[in-house]
């Protein structure tokens, strides 16, 4: 009787002193995952009660493609609902469904869906005419980015600020965050090689979202034009370099997913050498492969894609090379660039088979001429480490979110 008693005792006793540490872990733990709940972040786009208010009777044209989204709504259609006078949208490179090739012919049309016209700012236009300019009074521009200075939206923008400027037009970026936010790496652009690809004075990964470059370009004068520019940033809630984020939609065709573009900053400079990056198959952007020349055992065959690569590099053709779906490569890695030059100059092949693109690419001719002579790239790595320093201490007037303390 007496253990029946104590054990009942020693159970009751353990039920009350589990509810106590509960009790305690949600006092300790609720005010953080309250936080969390509420610090979720929220892209400029969603951000309406900012922003509505500016496009009240106002006739609005749109820059914007597939990622342009207010959580599951395209941006076209949210303001559509809210009763904003959308009369123009502008399609960048891939298109306004971003369903064309790199660097396909984007044509103007009207929309299937809603009968707003498209006008294409991609190719030989890239400002709308005029005339069109003179039928709004707001310029949106909401596409998400990479944070990669070859990644063509950022030079749209540009181009588009200058329009609005020169017409006397408001401009307002709805941001969202770079997912390669953490770094800042690589040669500062010379205007030497300035071009579509490259347009600004700025490293390969800037650490920066459109919104801030767009202040940025504002502010340091890059705009070709005297004419001042009315410039509104909607912010992205919640946001720091050093978060993680997902991309919801796939920025474009060949960039599928978070791998993909965590090392498209590194592996795009393949563009301007006979190596394939995976164009053609369901991992582009995320392998490295040659017919002849091997490094690494994996084999893949680039095949056409309508929508995403018609014409792919070595199409129809097995290559060998690396599989790097699962590698921890981040930021600006130059490593592969110079093992498979190396790989090339040991069977006496030209690897930059395409030098002027390469140098726009690295908005300098200096990266390929040190890769070619066999610099190192502790060497190499350095040489960039004096326009970086003057770079970051450029851009502090311009950020809109905390620094990175620890950037690459």
């Amino acid at each position: 009787m007496k253990v029946e008693r104590l054990t009942t005792w020693y159970g009751k006793s353990a039920i009350c002193c589990l509810i106590g540490v509960v009790a305690l872990l949600q006092d300790i733990f609720a005010p953080a995952l309250a936080a969390e709940s509420t610090n979720k972040i929220e892209v400029g786009a969603s951000q309406t009660s900012a922003y509505l208010p500016l496009l009240k009777n106002k006739r609005v044209g749109l820059v914007v493609n597939q990622t342009s989204r207010v959580g599951d709504q395209h941006l076209v259609d949210f303001l559509l609902s809210q009763d904003v006078d959308v009369k123009f949208v502008f399609a960048p490179e891939h298109g306004f469904r971003g369903d064309h090739d790199a660097g396909a012919k984007v044509d103007s049309s009207i929309d299937a869906d809603t009968g707003i016209p498209v006008v294409s700012i991609y190719g030989k236009n890239k400002k709308p005419a005029a005339k069109i300019m003179q039928q709004l009074d707001v310029i949106i521009f909401d596409i998400q980015d990479v944070g990669v200075r070859f990644y063509t939206y950022l030079s749209s923008m540009h181009y588009m600020m200058e329009a609005a400027a020169e017409a006397g037009k408001a401009f307002i970026v709805f941001d969202r965050p770079n997912p390669n936010g953490r770094f800042v790496d690589g040669p500062i652009l010379e205007p030497a090689f300035r071009s579509f690809v490259g347009m600004h004075p700025i490293p390969v990964l800037h650490g920066m979202t459109l919104g801030e470059l767009a202040r940025m370009i504002k502010g340091e004068g890059w705009l070709e034009t005297d004419k001042a520019l009315d410039l509104t940033i909607i912010p992205v809630d919640h946001y720091r370099r050093e978060l993680p984020y997902s991309l919801p939609v796939k920025p474009s065709p060949n960039l599928p997913n978070d791998q993909s573009i965590q090392l498209y900053p590194s592996l795009c400079f393949f563009e301007a050498t006979p190596v394939s990056i995976g164009r053609g198959t369901e991992f582009p952007f995320q392998v490295v492969g040659h017919d002849q020349i091997h490094l690494g055992s994996f084999s893949f065959t680039p095949h056409s894609i309508p929508g995403s690569a018609s014409n792919p590099k070595l199409k129809d053709v097995r290559v060998t090379g690396q599989d790097l779906r699962t590698s921890q490569i981040e930021g600006l890695d130059i490593q592969l660039l110079l093992d498979w030059q190396q790989a090339f100059a040991d069977k006496q092949r030209d690897f930059f088979d395409r030098a002027s693109f390469m140098d726009k690419l690295a908005g300098t001719d200096k990266l390929r001429l040190a890769i070619e002579a066999g610099q190192s790239l502790s060497d190499i790595r350095k040489s960039w480490q004096p326009g970086l320093k003057q770079f970051k201490t450029q851009r502090k007037a311009y950020l809109l979110y905390p620094d990175y303390p620890a950037e690459k």
